[in-house]
Parts: C-alpha cells; structure tokens; sequence
C-alpha cells in the first residue's frame, strides 16, 4: 500500500477543493477578459494622451504600458518558459538527436573530398 502513494496527487488536486479552483478562475476571467481589456485599453490611452499633452512624465506613462504588457502576456511568458524548460535545455535526461549522415556520392570510388576547381579531371 505503500507503492501507491502518491504525495504529489494531494498538493495538485486536494479533495474538495474544486469550488475553490473554479473561484480562482472565475477571478482569473474576471480579471484579464474583455471588460479588464477595455479597462487597460482606456487607461492606457489616456496615459497616452496626457504623455501626449506634457502632463505625465515618460518614466511614468511607459511604467504604466508596461504593467498592463506584464499582466496580460504574463500567460504568454510563462508558457514561454514551461516550453524552453521542456525542450531539454534545462532537462539533461533527453537523449541527444542522431548524426546527419551525409550520403556517398555516386561514384564513390573515385570521390576526392580534397579536390577543388582548379584540379585537372582525367
């Protein structure tokens, strides 16, 4: 009974704890769907317009492109990395791809890698 236990089953899905897992993405949905997008799409314009007018400094108004850059693409970036980190940089147990094989030309026997242009054929 001791091979089945598996500590890793518990920390990924506890019992009961669907209910939670569907608040945290509703949170989630509410925060980055299309009333937050319109939200950042106002703010930012209008950081932009007030940048625009010399009321804002530029350190400002690109901190505030910025965050809006990071909360949305945050999604992005970490499947970013999940996708670098999978594809065995960071995974040093994937076996290395085969050699390319170049293939022998037709007439092998009388093949010269060496030879170059001004090399007079018999």
């Amino acid at each position: 009974m001791i091979e089945s236990y598996q500590p890793t089953a518990f920390l990924v899905d506890p019992a009961g704890s669907s209910p939670l897992i569907a608040a945290v993405v509703w949170i989630q949905d509410t925060l980055l769907g299309t009333v937050a997008t319109v939200i950042a799409i106002i703010c930012v314009a209008s950081v932009g317009l007030l940048m625009l007018t010399g009321r804002l400094d530029l350190r400002r108004g690109f901190t505030v492109v910025l965050g809006c850059f990071l909360l949305f693409g945050a999604a992005g970036l970490v499947a970013g990395v999940r996708n670098t980190a999978s594809a065995g940089y960071m995974n040093p147990s994937r076996e290395p791809p085969p050699p390319v094989v170049a293939p022998l030309p037709a007439n092998a026997a009388s093949y010269d890698p060496y030879a170059g242009a001004s090399v007079i054929r018999r």
